[in-house]
C-alpha cells in the first residue's frame, strides 16, 4: 500500500532562504519516478504548467 521510505543523505537536499527543504535531481533519480508536483531539480523534464514532460 505504501511506498518504501528512502533514506536521505546529506546531498540529497538542501534548505532554500526561505528555510524549505528542495531535493535535488539525485535524490529524484534515487526515488525512481516523477511526482508531477513541479519540483526545481526534476529529471523528469515534467512542466506543471502545460502537465507534459519536456524531454
Amino acid at each position: 500500500m505504501f511506498k518504501p521510505r528512502i533514506e536521505l543523505e546529506e546531498d540529497d537536499f538542501y534548505l532554500n532562504d526561505e528555510g524549505f527543504k528542495v531535493f535535488t535531481a539525485k535524490y529524484h533519480l534515487k526515488r525512481g519516478y516523477c511526482c508531477k508536483s513541479g519540483c526545481k531539480h526534476c529529471p523528469y523534464g515534467y512542466d506543471k504548467k502545460t502537465d507534459s514532460f519536456l524531454k
